[in-house]
């Protein structure tokens, strides 16, 4: 089997996409997307190490749907909105475990979902849930065959998505550790070297 019939088979939901240090979109420059949806129509995803300056109490503000007080705000009030990729960046959409019943949800995987409907931020405000949540501004988004180019252009590296490191780490821990997976130190595939 070769390896562009290996792509055409397999999906990629549910696994990260790691920006090589030569990628020249600054949309996506040291980037790790996590894939909501792979199929022959095209790809979608979540960037999720890109914290915009905007907190999820504001956004809440905005969308007129302030966070209840108590423990929903305490929970979500200081957490960052992303920057979930470059399309349709003026609607937000939330990468959450569990999946949940909501309105408008991509089923990742059967605990992972992605929401775009309004009902999840009135749960999240009024009950505090679901539990797990990473909020984002726009998202990533391939046309049929156009991430299956990408990836033969080496502009990608991919992996097996581990839910701990969207949910659990620190934005900034997020690239290094999806590169800890393959077993790769960022520092030296980046083309900037670090100081001592």
């Amino acid at each position: 089997m070769t390896t562009a019939s290996v792509f055409e088979t397999s999906s990629l939901a549910n696994h990260f996409l790691i920006a090589m240090p030569a990628m020249s979109d600054p949309n996506f420059s040291r980037t790790l997307t996590y894939v909501c949806e792979h199929n022959a129509e095209g790809a979608l995803g979540i960037i999720v190490n890109r914290p915009l300056d905007i907190s999820l109490g504001t956004l809440f503000e905005r969308v007129s749907m302030p966070l209840t007080p108590g423990e929903s705000q305490v929970k979500y009030h200081d957490l960052p909105v992303f920057f979930g990729g470059p399309v349709q960046t003026d609607r937000g959409f939330v990468l959450h475990r569990p999946a949940g019943h909501w309105q408008s949800t991509l089923n990742v995987t059967e605990e992972i979902g992605l929401t775009s409907s309004r009902d999840i931020l009135q749960a999240m405000s009024d009950d505090g849930e679901p539990s797990e949540i990473l909020v984002s501004l726009g998202y990533s988004g391939w046309a049929a065959g156009q991430l299956e180019w990408e990836l033969s252009q080496n502009a990608w590296l991919t992996v097996a998505a581990d839910p701990e490191i969207i949910f659990s780490l620190p934005p900034e821990e997020r690239l290094p550790a999806a590169m800890q997976l393959l077993g790769i130190d960022f520092a030296n595939l980046s083309e900037v070297a670090g100081h001592a």
